[in-house]
């Protein structure tokens, strides 16, 4: 269990060779000496595994990044945490957020909490899969990352949305590129949502 990323009670049965009782046993003891932890319900990871990263930080981040994928199936990494990522806010982000097709939901162990905000089918795109250890991991495109925040944003009225562009979000504006600004249009004008066709009027992109 050392080698794996993640495993549930069924897997950690098989390698103790427990069963039934004998296995909840097993875990119980193991949670309590903490030489597993727990990720969510059912699923855990071993202490062993989490030393092996912490000689690599920027693997470690990116691994929490793939269970952030593997927590809740299907979602992708977009939104605070992806625009903290990509510079696009100055605030630092400790919870990852994701987007998922299935319900809202926010995961809290004693590593790091994990939130996701559900999205509509024809929503879920816009992403790009990164590596981690011959894994593929889903986070959204900058273009993306910013049409998922915007879109998830309550605006009462168009000054609002004005005043929350233009200052109140405290969003980098100069760290988008030409091609940033294009595949946000199109996203708007593919999804056509009223909302973020008045955002691309306001930024005049």
């Amino acid at each position: 269990m050392e080698q794996l990323p993640y495993f549930n009670k069924i897997t950690l049965g098989e390698i103790l060779g427990k069963s039934g009782e004998n296995l909840n046993y097993w875990v119980k003891k193991l949670l309590k000496t903490g030489d597993i932890i727990t990720l969510k319900n059912g699923l855990y990871v071993s202490r062993q595994y989490l030393f092996g990263l912490d000689r690599n930080p920027a693997l470690k981040e990116l691994y929490f990044e793939y269970l952030a994928n593997v927590l809740r199936y299907p979602s992708y990494i977009t939104l605070e945490y992806a625009m903290s990522k990509y510079g696009l806010i100055p605030e630092s982000i400790f919870s990852i957020t994701s987007v998922t097709l299935k319900s809202s939901r926010i995961y809290q162990n004693n590593l790091v909490s994990f939130s996701y905000r559900s999205i509509k089918p024809e929503l879920f795109e816009g992403f790009v899969n990164v590596d981690f250890e011959g894994k593929r991991v889903k986070i959204a495109t900058k273009a993306k990352t910013l049409y998922d925040f915007l879109y998830f944003k309550k605006f009462v009225s168009l000054q609002q949305l004005k005043n929350e562009l233009n200052s109140s979000l405290r969003i980098n504006w100069d760290n988008f590129n030409m091609n940033d600004k294009v595949e946000f249009k199109q996203f708007t004008e593919k999804l056509g949502i009223v909302k973020m066709q008045r955002v691309i009027k306001i930024l005049k992109w």
